[in-house]
């Protein structure tokens, strides 16, 4: 073989080790998945189960379980709007005001994933609980009924979301407000424009990049979790990853559980191709 032809091939040679990876890791795993969400829905565990090209299975799955999945894009969406409000002034105190606090600020950002996803979801348990400390502010201050809760409630699965998330979103967002210039701020302050039209017309769009990122890195797991709903909620509450996890796990019905998931990553990536391309005709604009 010639160096130039080792030099052309050498690309192709990098990539392999990860396309090998994507290949028995995702592809082989996503084959199997939709080959068993097409299985006979009378077999089982004990008796196997036969291909039988049962697409039947998927409508009767959202015959089933629609409410599931428009909750669990409903709280993923709520759990994102409420993590934009709190996660970009974040980032851009962080990356722009911050200072020598910096790097301080972002330890304490990333500090709650040095711990078991569990840990932090039970401590919001402990927080929200009907005896707890905030409870009893909010009925002392008149903001919850004296037998009201936070616990069991709508409210408590999108505020564990939103907590459980944010350091998804904060991140690149800190990472394109950092690379913002001051000095185009301080231009849109000599042409006479108001912080607020300063913020919509400079700083808005050069973060865009990191917004889009971060609201996908976000929404995408919020949408599927379930931890959140099972450990905050009631079944009332119950997204689409807990009926995904009840029929692998308790009531051990694999082509429903593979049909539920096929369906939710299709929806996701609807959801994700659509949010992009609206995205990229905006960055034209």
């Amino acid at each position: 073989m010639t160096r130039p032809t080792r030099r052309r091939l050498l690309p192709y040679l990098l990539l392999l080790p990860g396309v090998a990876w994507l290949l028995v890791f995702f592809a082989v795993p996503l084959a199997q998945l939709v080959a068993a969400s097409l299985y006979d829905p009378d077999g089982s565990l004990t008796t196997g189960y036969a291909m039988t090209w049962a697409f039947g299975n998927y409508s009767d799955v959202v015959q089933a379980y629609w409410p599931q999945f428009l909750r669990s894009f409903g709280y993923a969406g709520l759990a994102l709007v409420l993590a934009l409000l709190l996660g970009y002034p974040l980032a851009y105190a962080i990356a722009v005001k911050a200072g020598r606090w910096r790097n301080l600020l972002l330890v304490c950002v990333v500090a709650p994933m040095f711990t078991s996803f569990l840990v932090r979801t039970l401590a919001w348990k402990t927080i929200l609980s009907d005896n707890g400390t905030l409870v009893g502010l909010l009925r002392d201050a008149h903001l919850l009924a004296p037998d009201g809760r936070l616990l069991a409630t709508p409210l408590a699965v999108v505020l564990g979301l939103t907590y459980t998330f944010l350091p998804f979103l904060v991140l690149p967002l800190y990472a394109s407000l950092e690379r913002l210039d001051p000095r185009m701020l301080e231009a849109a302050g000599d042409l006479y424009a108001s912080p607020a039209q300063a913020f919509r017309r400079v700083t808005l769009p050069l973060s865009r990049p990191g917004l889009v990122a971060g609201t996908l890195l976000f929404f995408i797991p919020a949408s599927g979790d379930y931890i959140n709903a099972e450990l905050l909620g009631t079944p009332n509450e119950y997204m689409i990853g807990n009926v995904v996890d009840s029929a692998f796990l308790v009531r051990l019905d694999y082509p429903q559980g593979a049909a539920l998931s096929v369906l939710l990553m299709a929806a996701i990536l609807v959801v994700v191709v659509g949010y992009l391309r609206r995205a990229g005709r905006e960055e034209v604009r």
